[in-house]
């Protein structure tokens, strides 16, 4: 029987060799090949800055630290997205608050952000953060956002953990011309790898400087910044309570090997997702789909089935998973889970992300998934809900 996972990282032979040449240097850890990185992705998102660290989710409690983000504060995200973008405000001794998803996107409903806005502003509850989630390589509208974030004077940090490649108003996922910050994530089955990894983008350079600080312990060598008398070239000063959330230089030489290839990555994922279009054309779902000037990285093939299918999800998802397709079900509303659930979280207060992962499975959706085995999810599905 086959054997397709939902997703699966491409290495190459050019990947291999990047990550070799770093193992027979002098530097595997603090050497100079994060600083590379760093500038490639830079570039890429056309960002002044971008910090490498070792995870998405150290990417996203870092830049909220960086925004001072600490007790008595509030952050609001989307319910509809792994943990780690609301545990990012709890690390930071803050409060979480959820905001509603669009069906249309799946991504946080501006309607409903500016509605929950309008409440906070006369109960005195605004939050200081808020973290817009690119569901599935979906761009968020960031114009509208940005503009309540000028409105009622929170943070933005754009949790762009599926969505390097994508673009909104013709502009990269993470330049933040529209956010403070946006957080990239480097797992392998993301957009490209690094094994583990991260990265904070922004235009500002005191977020910046902060995260760079906090990646390392809270530690500074640059004289710049010394509050003492340097005592010598050892010399080094502990400013602020970090945590080592490092890049390592064997990571950034993948990353930036694979970063060279995002462009084919891309073009690959756009194809399948066009041969799922039709191939899936007439079925009770509905596909996902690009909207409003955003255009997808397609980190993930999510489909809803109707709510008049014939079958649920469970018998849909366990027929696929029999037939050796390893869908994945992304995500479980955060709210649901029961660390939230002790925050007084309870079901029915996202009832549109909660009817959305009612019906979602997400199908197989990575480069190197071969358009037999393709042909073979599309005629399984066809099947499972036949």
């Amino acid at each position: 029987m086959r054997l397709i996972p939902y997703a699966h990282q491409d290495i190459s032979e050019v990947d291999i060799a990047a990550v070799v040449e770093v193992l027979r240097s002098d530097w595997l850890t603090q050497g100079p090949t994060p600083d590379r990185f760093e500038a490639a992705v830079a570039a890429r998102c056309r960002a002044p800055h971008a910090v490498a660290v070792s995870s998405g989710t150290a990417a996203l409690h870092l830049a909220c630290l960086a925004l001072e983000l600490g007790p008595g504060d509030r952050l609001w995200t989307s319910p509809n997205t792994f943990v780690a973008s609301a545990n990012c405000a709890r690390y930071c001794g803050a409060d979480i608050d959820f905001v509603d998803i669009d069906p249309e996107t799946y991504n946080m409903s501006v309607d409903a952000l500016e509605q929950k806005l309008r409440d906070a502003e006369r109960a005195r509850t605004l939050p200081k953060v808020v973290v817009p989630v690119h569901f599935g390589g979906l761009p968020c509208n960031m114009r509208a956002i940005g503009a309540l974030a000028a409105r009622y004077g929170f943070k933005t940090v754009e949790d762009a953990s599926h969505a390097l490649g994508a673009e909104f108003d013709a502009e990269p996922v993470g330049s933040c011309r529209f956010s403070d910050a946006a957080v990239l994530s480097f797992h392998p089955v993301k957009l490209i790898t690094t094994g583990e990894g991260g990265m904070v983008t922004t235009r500002n350079p005191v977020v910046a400087e902060r995260v760079r600080t906090l990646r390392t312990h809270g530690i500074t060598r640059d004289p710049a910044h010394l509050r003492g008398e340097s005592e010598g070239a050892w010399y080094y000063e502990q400013h602020h309570l970090g945590f080592n959330y490092r890049m390592t230089d064997i990571q950034a030489a993948l990353g930036v090997s694979q970063l060279a290839r995002l462009d084919v990555f891309l073009a690959r994922r756009r194809a399948l997702v066009a041969a799922y279009d039709r191939g899936l054309s007439g079925l009770p779902l509905r596909t996902p789909r690009e909207t409003g000037g955003a255009r997808s990285a397609w980190h993930l093939y999510a489909i809803q089935l109707d709510e008049a299918c014939a079958h649920d999800r469970g018998a849909v998802f366990d027929a696929l998973r029999a037939a050796g397709i390893q869908v994945n079900v992304h995500y479980i509303p955060v709210h649901l889970q029961p660390y939230y659930a002790r925050q007084g979280f309870r079901r029915g207060q996202f009832p549109n992300a909660e009817r959305y992962y009612a019906r979602a499975i997400s199908l197989p959706l990575y480069v190197g998934l071969s358009d037999d085995d393709q042909a073979y999810v599309v005629a399984s599905v066809r099947s499972a809900i036949a």
